[in-house]
């Protein structure tokens, strides 16, 4: 009696894995358009949804990951949709990584961009005071600039 509690247990856990392999692909298609389209309030709006699948997924895959016997010992059909689905979930996540690195660099660029140039405006417009005490514009190298780097 005990072994047919642990074989639905089993598949609940196969059911619990497949479900969330589509749910984590659905969130990532759409976190992707979201970042292609420069989203940010969407994207930021995923996040906590996408923390709760990210912890469920990898409970899920350490769990299969110490219990290999139970993926090995299904039947070909549903062994073969499960890789296909994770390879797809394996291909969303890459492109997720890329689009990420890609606008937290640009965001980078903007920012340094937007930095450099009050840095010359600061720097043009300044004005200081020689080692003598006399008025001497040439002397404006060290303006204090302040930059909130949050991003």
């Amino acid at each position: 009696m005990e072994h047919s509690g642990q074989q639905i247990d089993v598949q609940q856990k196969i059911s619990d894995y497949q479900e969330i392999i589509h749910t984590f692909a659905a969130l990532l298609q759409e976190e992707n358009q979201a970042l292609r389209d420069y989203d940010v309030v969407s994207v930021s709006e995923l996040y906590e949804q996408k923390a709760q699948i990210v912890t469920v997924y990898r409970n899920l895959v350490a769990f299969f990951i110490k219990h290999q016997e139970i993926l090995a010992s299904m039947e070909s059909t549903a062994k073969a949709n499960l890789k296909e689905a994770s390879l797809k979930l394996d291909a969303l996540l890459q492109e997720n990584n890329l689009l990420l690195q890609t606008r937290m660099e640009t965001s980078k660029s903007v920012i340094g961009t937007i930095v450099n140039v009050a840095k010359m405006t600061t720097k043009s417009n300044s004005t200081s005071y020689g080692a003598q005490g006399q008025f001497s514009p040439l002397d404006n190298q060290h303006s204090a600039l302040a930059v909130n780097r949050t991003l």
